[in-house]
This record gives structure tokens, sequence and C-alpha cells, in this order.
């Protein structure tokens, strides 16, 4: 069953769907400066890996190899935690996208109803008129 329909709801309708339309953009916001450094963390630490890579090659020590081992892991988790980040980038896009799809849809029902409002009005001045 549908609310009540009235200036009051739309009103109300529309400042929500703005408030969270604010929200998922400044998340969004949050999101992609965290995803920049996140991308700069993930250039270092790859190089910084291969250097450790390198270097365990040329010494031939377990120590070497495991220092490499780390350095690759620690790499390998900051580019999960950079994915997971452009993953939830993307899931906002979408949310913001069905929170513009549905502000524009309301719109257009309020236009269409305040149309129909006009027609009627018409008809019953002309109705008054024939009187």
């Amino acid at each position: 069953m549908a609310g009540p329909v009235g200036p009051y709801n739309d009103a109300v309708s529309e400042s929500i769907l703005q408030r969270r339309l604010v929200d998922v953009a400044e998340r969004l916001k949050r999101l992609r400066a965290e995803l920049a450094v996140a991308d700069e963390q993930v250039l270092f630490l790859d190089e910084e890996a291969e250097d450790a890579r390198l270097r365990a090659l040329v010494a031939e020590t377990p120590l070497g190899e495991v220092e490499a081992r780390d350095a690759r892991r620690h790499a390998d988790t900051l580019r999960r935690h950079r994915d997971a980040l452009s993953g939830s980038i993307e899931e906002l896009r979408r949310d913001q996208d069905a929170l513009l799809d549905r502000m524009t849809a309301e719109a257009a029902t309020r236009t269409d109803r305040a149309g129909t409002d006009d027609v009627n009005d018409t008809n019953k001045d002309q109705e008054a008129t024939t009187r």
C-alpha cells in the first residue's frame, strides 16, 4: 500500500534523497582519496618487494628469502585493500546512480501529477461556467 501523496510527503521524500546523495558523495570523496594513497603505497611496496627479491637472489641466504617473502606479502595485502576500496567505490557509484534515477522518477511523477491537477481544475472551471 502506497503512503499518502501530497506536497509535504514529496518534500520529505526529496529531502531524504538529497541527504542520502550528499552522504554518498562525501563517502565517495573519502574513498577516492584513500584509493589514491593506496595506489601510491602499492607502487612503493611493489618496488620494495622486487628489490628484496633481487637482494635475496644475490645473497642466496635464508634470511634474504624471508625478507623478500615478507615484502611481497605486505605488497599483496595492500593490493587487496586497494581492490576492496575500488569495489566500494563502484558500489557507491551504483548507489548514487540509483538515487539519481529515483529522484528523476519522483520529479517526473510530481510534474505529471501537477499537470493532471491543472487539467482537473480547468475541467471543474468549465463545468461551473456552463451551469
